[in-house]
């Protein structure tokens, strides 16, 4: 891309960029803090990808998701993830009209655009696979007919810790369909407070209206893909990536320490969430920087660890900066 090619692609971002900037101090008002968490809920937004909330309970994840379904105009619903969930109760079902004596689909919440997943991993592995064609292909059968989903379709899902009574870990084929999984802390002190000055009057927390419509997410795609990528960059968000399934290549001696690498997917994700921080920062074009930002939400998930980086108390984490650490910058 040439210069005056970026230099016009950043004039069409300013002009667009601000009415994000607006949609993140909206959910501002109402969330306190989690600047991370808010920030990884408009990439994965823009990002066209879908995310995964981990914490403890009374975190503000529900409520940073049912904000953001607020604020853009687009169609909302909530499944609560339980022990005695069944795929009918996500995806629908067909059901049968003595009237007409024929089988009708009854269309389940994932006919949405924006599905908020509570809890995900309290519902047992086959109600949790019910999800993975929808999150994948945008799309869901339903007896031998399949179904578009409506764009953007976005699967923002929250999970308590895995140690938790009642919990059941999520099968790794559908942890890798989610583009992010952010791991969301405790506020600090002061906003602490201030959360609790919230809930002690209401009046203070305003009303949200929405400020964007989905064709504004979509048209926001659409320019954020024209972003310039260089060559560098792009094998260098490889190189991240070939890292955790040959790390010897790249001095690391941790082989009997990661039992499967990240998979492809990783590298296109980590790509599409790089183009969309660069967005938020202003820039029509990559720069490192954005991509060691968005390279522990993207792969944190995506390791699966053996047995013995558990007894030495390894966590994905740790190998992912192991590896931001030593692979070298362009």
């Amino acid at each position: 891309m040439q210069p005056a090619q970026i230099e016009a692609l950043q004039q069409e971002l300013n002009q667009v960029l601000p009415y994000f900037e607006n949609l993140q101090t909206t959910l501002h008002q109402v969330i306190v803090g989690q600047n991370q968490l808010v920030q990884r809920l408009l990439i994965a937004l823009l990002g066209d990808g879908h995310i995964l909330l981990e914490g403890v309970p009374g975190l503000a994840k529900t409520l940073s998701i049912s904000t953001l379904a607020k604020a853009v105009q687009a169609r909302f619903k909530r499944i609560q993830f339980t022990p005695d969930l069944l795929p009918a109760d996500v995806i629908g079902t067909r059901i049968y009209n003595p009237e007409t004596s024929l089988f009708e689909v009854k269309q389940g919440p994932v006919f949405t655009n924006f599905l908020l997943a509570d809890e995900i991993n309290r519902a047992p592995p086959k109600v949790q696979s019910a999800l993975l064609e929808a999150m994948q292909e945008r799309q869901v059968t339903i007896g031998q007919q399949s179904y578009p989903l409506e764009a953007p379709f976005l699967v923002l899902a929250t999970q308590n810790p895995l140690e938790q009574e009642g919990t059941y870990p999520l099968p790794e084929a559908q942890l890798d369909r989610f583009m992010l999984k952010v791991n969301v802390g405790y506020p600090t002190r002061d906003e602490e407070i201030r959360i609790v000055e919230q809930h002690l009057n209401p009046a203070i927390t305003p009303a949200i209206e929405p400020v964007l419509k989905a064709e504004d997410i979509l048209a926001a795609r659409k320019l954020i893909k024209r972003i310039y990528v260089d060559d560098k960059i792009k094998r260098y968000i490889v190189d991240l990536i070939y890292a955790t399934r040959t790390p010897k290549d790249y001095k690391l001696d941790f082989d009997e320490l990661i039992r499967a690498g990240a998979s492809p997917r990783a590298s296109i994700y980590l790509a599409h969430c790089a183009r969309v921080h660069a967005f938020l920062n202003r820039r029509a074009f990559v720069i490192p920087e954005d991509v060691k930002a968005m390279a522990m939400d993207v792969m944190r998930h995506r390791l699966s660890l053996t047995y013995e980086a558990e007894a030495r108390e390894y966590s994905t984490e740790t190998i992912v900066q192991m590896i931001l650490d030593q692979v070298q910058v362009p």
